[in-house]
């Protein structure tokens, strides 16, 4: 427990410490103008000519809000050091603890599970960079920081999992977390807007009677628990605003067409056998596990037009979600299906 709470402390720290670095450049003197370049505009540079009238070289055309920005970092350390011990009370106590150690589980969860570590790290980030920039970090710094948190924190749930007996630190999840971030940080980068979306969809999947237990240890008992678990009753997609790629066309500027991913039937993580802790051995290979893939049209909800920005932040926050809509599937049996509303 020491170990994981000091590996899990000195990353929190190092992310700090780099902001904290890089903002203390940002303290703007206030008697200095901004000089003028050769086509008129403001530099991001004071005139450094005169030393007596510069405090500090100031890379952001605005101040940064210090008291904001300690808030934004309270926030962040308050979130990663109570996920950590929520997670360690609720979860990781119910299994034994080992030393740190690896384990390669790419070929389980017909891989929903590292589509779930894209999903969180990619949302995260963007979260996380809107925070940033609220503080008065220039865009392009509070993507990059936006981007190192969300990594932050899932490093922290890896490092959990390397201390436990059941998992261990997956090189694949760590993998699919930059994948994530990256995708945040490198659209806000190159096109200043998040064309290509990931987001999530949720229906409960339909359990027999007696699989409920197994369920229930598998992802939780609560809705809330596998909402986030459940990798039966998730979909994962890849949302491309179409009036980006085609700014000239007629399209509203909230299409998106969407391309989707599930998989399904899955109570174990490579096949359907298991021991409980009875001893009792169980084989439900009788229940095929299945892939499937969608093509369905969606909203960008971040680009309905609204002066209120009550209705902005809610559209922002659930913009992680994928709108219902209808949607065409191919699963891994070679079936066409057709859904009339699929979610």
């Amino acid at each position: 427990m020491l170990k994981k709470l000091l590996i899990s402390c000195l990353l929190i720290g190092l992310v700090c410490c780099l902001f904290a670095q890089d903002s203390s450049r940002h303290i703007i003197d206030s008697t200095s103008p901004p000089i003028k370049s050769e086509n008129n505009k403001s530099s991001n540079f004071h005139d450094v000519t005169d030393p007596g009238k510069l405090k500090v070289v100031c890379c952001d055309l605005h101040p940064i809000n210090k008291k904001r920005l300690w808030l934004v970092a309270g926030l962040h350390a308050a979130f990663w050091a109570g996920s950590y011990v929520a997670l360690d009370k609720t979860w990781y106590s119910n299994y034994p603890r080992s030393s740190f150690h690896f384990f390669n589980d790419n070929s389980e969860w017909e891989q929903m599970d590292k589509l779930g570590h894209t999903w969180t790290a990619y949302n995260l980030g963007r979260i996380s960079g809107e925070m940033w920039e609220w503080t008065g970090l220039s865009r392009k710094r509070s993507v990059i920081y936006g981007g190192l948190s969300a990594i932050a924190y899932q490093s922290i749930i890896e490092i959990q999992d390397g201390f436990s007996a059941e998992w261990g630190f997956s090189w694949g999840d760590m993998t699919a977390n930059v994948i994530g971030a990256a995708a945040y940080v490198s659209q806000e980068l190159g096109w200043k807007d998040q064309r290509i979306q990931i987001k999530m969809s949720y229906w409960t999947y339909d359990y027999p009677a007696g699989l409920i237990d197994r369920r229930n240890q598998l992802f939780g008992k609560s809705l809330a628990e596998r909402s986030l678990k459940d990798y039966n009753s998730q979909t994962y997609w890849i949302s491309a605003n179409l009036h980006s790629f085609f700014p000239k066309s007629k399209l509203p500027a909230w299409l998106n067409l969407s391309l989707g991913y599930s998989a399904d039937g899955m109570l174990g993580g490579t096949e359907n056998t298991w021991t409980d802790k009875q001893g009792n051995y169980f084989d439900r290979r009788d229940i095929p596990r299945v892939r499937r893939f969608f093509i369905s049209p969606d909203i960008d909800l971040t680009k309905i037009k609204t002066r209120s920005k009550l209705l902005k932040t809610i559209f922002f926050t659930f913009n992680i979600l994928k709108i219902p809509a209808p949607a065409i599937e191919l699963n891994s049996k070679g079936k066409w299906v057709a859904d009339a509303l699929y979610y």
